[in-house]
């Protein structure tokens, strides 16, 4: 669509203002006159001034004959052809002759003299001049209120609507509505602020849209902590369990079970941490930690720190992990993903059952399988088995951790 500037707009508006009251006057003269030249107003005017000084003439002449009919229907035939009106009147305002009694109010021009014989007042003369300026004037203040009609509804269409409705937008937007429309204009400027402020409000959607998307992954990160905060603090309860009890008799066992519980509390304290880091604002995304990992170790130590709860239901844990399996990654991620699957399997397999740890090398992967006695998967639940926080029904109680 192509667009004006606000100067070459006003440009138009001047002439607009010039010209179509020109064109109101052409009309005018052209229904008066059946003509639209001008050239002729010069000869029209001495004919005008030769008629008026005849008809001056014959009545400053003819002062005995004002009251003869025959005197008076000669003036009105030189009034006629002149295109004029006459009023004379006595020396007592009396009217004596009128051609035209209706131009006795008008607002024609008028030429007035009084006829004075031997020192003596006669009488008073009023003569009506032709309309032709008049129309032309009324013609012209027509075309200008006509020209001053048709600038307020361009400028109501042009500028004020696309202004009140951009004003309308930011108010929506204010609100919370981003489904606005924004007016076209054939103002350039007008069309140039449009476009700035549809750039702002894509820059405002993608600005909410990025803090929702930033806040609904702080509180999956801090969902996803608290969650894995359980399998430690499990952990941690059955060891200092046994020590109560007394099940660690050797100085060799104690110390184990104390090194697993400091174990566990700085992974607690790592846990915390992260916490705290995913409550920030500032955070977007955890660096990930790349150190070289003995496999088998950190699948031992996860079942070290779930023993006691397996113990607690009878279960049997074994690894079958083969030595040298050194793997590259993020300790502290790795050992919260096994914790998570063998809490889950310790949690859901039955009393006396059995829990099975597998690792085996692949090409250049290394893969763990972890198996157990338990219900497994109904159909809707292995679908659902990787979205984010999902718990499946039958966990879904206090009795295995879950809420009710």
């Amino acid at each position: 669509m192509r667009t004006l500037r606000i100067r070459t707009f006003m440009i138009l508006i001047f002439f607009i203002v010039l010209s179509v009251p020109w064109d109101f006057i052409l009309a005018a003269r052209f229904l008066e006159t059946k003509t639209l030249s001008f050239a002729k107003s010069g000869a029209q005017d001495e004919m005008q001034q030769r008629h008026l000084a005849e008809i001056t003439h014959l009545i400053e002449t003819n002062p005995d004959q004002w009251r003869d009919p025959d005197w008076q229907i000669q003036l009105q035939k030189e009034l006629r052809e002149a295109k004029m009106d006459a009023a004379i009147l006595s020396e007592a305002d009396q009217e004596i002759f009128r051609s035209n009694p209706e131009r006795a109010g008008s607002l024609s021009s008028t030429e007035r003299f009084s006829v004075i014989e031997d020192g003596h007042l006669l009488g008073k003369v009023v003569i009506y001049l032709p309309k032709s300026n008049t129309v032309q004037m009324i013609s012209a203040f027509a075309g200008l209120l006509f020209a001053f009609l048709i600038i307020g509804m361009a400028m109501r269409r042009l500028l004020l609507k696309p202004l009140e409705r951009m004003g309308f937008a930011a108010r929506q937007i204010a609100a919370g509505d981003w489904d606005v429309k924004l007016p076209s204009s054939r103002i350039t400027e007008i069309s140039e602020v449009r476009d700035g402020f549809e750039v702002m409000v894509r820059g405002l959607q993608q600005s909410f849209r990025k803090q929702a998307e930033l806040e609904e992954e702080r509180r999956f990160v801090i969902a996803a902590v608290a969650h894995d905060l359980r399998t430690p603090l499990f952990a941690l309860r059955g060891y200092l369990d046994g020590l109560e009890q007394g099940i660690a008799q050797s100085p060799e066992k104690t110390a184990k079970y104390l090194a697993i519980c400091k174990e566990k509390s700085a992974q607690l304290d790592r846990l915390v941490e992260d916490l705290f880091t995913f409550t920030k604002v500032e955070y977007l995304e955890m660096k990930l930690q790349d150190n070289t990992i003995d496999f088998k170790l950190l699948l031992q130590r996860s079942i070290d720190s779930l023993s006691p709860l397996a113990r607690q239901k009878h279960i049997s844990i074994s690894n079958h992990a083969a030595d040298g399996r050194f793997i590259s990654g993020d300790m502290h991620l790795l050992e919260r993903s096994i914790n998570n699957l063998l809490d889950n399997a310790v949690r859901h397999t039955p009393s006396y059952g059995e829990i099975v740890v597998g690792c085996y090398t692949e090409h250049d992967q290394v893969k763990f399988t972890i198996r157990d006695t338990g219900p497994g998967f109904s159909p809707e639940e292995r679908r659902r088995a990787f979205e984010p926080l999902y718990r499946g029904e039958i966990s879904r109680n206090r009795s295995t951790g879950g809420a009710d």
